[in-house]
């Protein structure tokens, strides 16, 4: 059986079925016991289309731009 941080590092494996059927079992096992793992798990499968909807959010134009005019006064402050 896995641990938890075992389980972690295999995630990706496990939802791109690239794990064995033994393998997998083990952190079937490990996440039937496990409600931290089974949470980490929930937000992993669901961080890609948080990041879709994040993308294709537009920024607003007033704060486009307000945002532009203090990350360049940054950068010339620091050169």
């Amino acid at each position: 059986m896995y641990n938890c941080k075992d389980s972690i590092n295999l995630l990706l494996q496990f939802l791109d079925g690239e794990m064995s059927p033994e393998d997998t079992q083990h952190l079937r096992e490990h996440l039937r016991g496990c409600s931290p793992c089974v949470d980490f798990l929930r937000t992993y499968r669901a961080t890609p289309g948080l990041c879709k909807k994040a993308l294709a959010a537009k920024m607003p134009k007033e704060v486009s731009e307000k945002l532009t005019e203090f990350l360049r006064s940054k950068i010339k402050s620091a050169s």
